[in-house]
């Protein structure tokens, strides 16, 4: 196996004993990108000498911690010193900031090495960018953490960045048949982000396995790397109000994934969302334009021409929006998450797809987000992990949603899950 195609785990443990050094890690990850990124563009500044210098200080030094000389892919809504950060719009061409974001400057500090800024849609909304799946350059690779979630599919590097206003983690990974993990909001700090949605947003990460994006978040600030196996889980089975999006592979995948889970031990038990939550997706849209139209009241009072039409159309839905309906979902918001507290439990997690089917064709759209809505809105952590594909061959997902503050539970559920679908 080549060094860019292994797990970061086995990485970290051969590059702690020294067994490899993280300048040849670096190396395959580059020689990957230079023979398949002019068809993907998956990334959206790479310096070689920057990544290559990195790795030479730390195979010069004592190991630094639980990411020394790992590469690390950004997506290029969070901000980084030595490289540019643009935010996907051409507001921002050459824009360099004062300081790493928090979540980069941690993981230097456990010895990562920032290898490059990922691709991300602009200002992580929903205009596309240039970035095309890896299995199919037809398709879409999801949004807004495109770049990320191509990257780490494509063996390029192995886990990256994202950040999640919707379903920008959880979908693209389905997309790209990587594991995604949205942690609980606030987990991980947003400082040095660029923000779209002060009540939404959360910075999380895209790996190949579910070890892997722990890994990478225990060295960003979470306490601990141990992620236990949840042997025979406790699953609520949720089809959400949004199932009629659905497509009928999504649907049968789903089904298929979900026997395979009862058949191995887990008890499975239908669960669907109380009637109180019947109108959560429409306050999570309320909250998410009056919160886009307050974080981008610069660019659009001095760059309007330079903002895609579909940012526009809500950011000047959200400027119009009364205040009172805006707090009125955000109080609606508050009672759902305190509900699920007594919805779930008795329940490990959640399982309901990561998205309503395979990535479609065409890469005018980067999906549709009816499957991770509401469960970002809830803040709880959601994981998905690959679960077989659909009938173009297309990989899709299966996601694990958990109570906030239950992370490492439900990270603990995904694994034991993706060891038995990927099997």
């Amino acid at each position: 196996m080549k060094l860019n195609e292994m797990s970061a785990i086995e990485l970290s443990q051969r590059l702690s004993r020294r067994e490899l050094t993280a300048l040849q890690v670096v190396d395959a990850c580059l020689a990957e990108i230079q023979l398949r990124d002019r068809q993907i563009h998956a990334w959206a500044t790479l310096d070689v000498e920057f990544a290559r210098r990195q790795a030479r200080e730390l195979d010069a030094g004592a190991v630094r911690g639980p990411l020394h000389g790992l590469p690390v892919g950004v997506k290029d809504i969070l901000d980084t010193v030595e490289l540019p950060s643009e935010y996907g719009s051409p507001i921002y061409a050459g824009h360099r900031p004062a300081w790493d974001a928090a979540c980069v400057a941690s993981a230097r500090t456990a010895g990562a090495v920032i290898l490059g800024k990922t691709v991300t849609t602009e200002f992580a909304t929903m205009h596309p960018a240039a970035t095309v799946n890896p299995h199919d350059p037809r398709r879409t690779p999801g949004g807004s953490s495109s770049g990320s979630a191509a990257a780490v599919s494509a063996h390029m590097v192995p886990f990256a960045y994202g950040t999640q206003t919707v379903g920008s983690i959880i979908r693209p990974a389905a997309y790209c048949g990587v594991v995604g993990y949205k942690p609980s909001f606030g987990m991980l700090s947003r400082s040095g982000m660029k923000m779209a949605c002060e009540s939404l947003d959360t910075v999380g990460v895209i790996a190949r396995t579910v070890k892997d994006a722990a890994l990478l978040v225990a060295g960003s600030g979470m306490r601990s790397i141990d992620v236990p196996s949840v042997d025979k889980p406790r699953l609520g089975l949720c089809r959400t109000p949004n199932w009629s999006h659905m497509t009928r592979d999504g649907v049968h995948a789903f089904e298929v994934a979900v026997k395979r889970l009862a058949q191995a031990g887990a008890l499975v038990v239908e669960q669907d969302l109380p009637q109180d939550f019947a109108t959560l997706d429409a306050a999570d849209l309320r909250i998410l334009d009056y919160e886009i139209a307050r974080s981008f009241a610069h660019e659009s009072a001095r760059h309007r021409e330079r903002i895609s039409a579909v940012l526009l159309a809500r950011i000047d839905s959200g400027a119009g929006m009364p205040h009172a309906d805006y707090a009125h979902a955000v109080h609606y918001a508050g009672e759902c998450r305190r509900n699920l507290v007594a919805h779930m439990e008795g329940l490990d997690a959640i399982v309901t797809p990561s998205a309503t089917g395979e990535a479609p064709l065409g890469l005018e759209s980067t999906g549709n987000t009816a499957m991770n809505r509401l469960w970002t809105l809830l803040h709880g952590p959601c994981v998905t992990v690959p679960a077989g594909s659909g009938s173009t061959g297309m990989p899709l997902g299966v996601q694990f949603v958990g109570l906030p503050g239950a992370d490492e539970r439900t990270l603990g559920v995904a694994r034991w899950a993706e060891g038995l679908l990927n099997a």
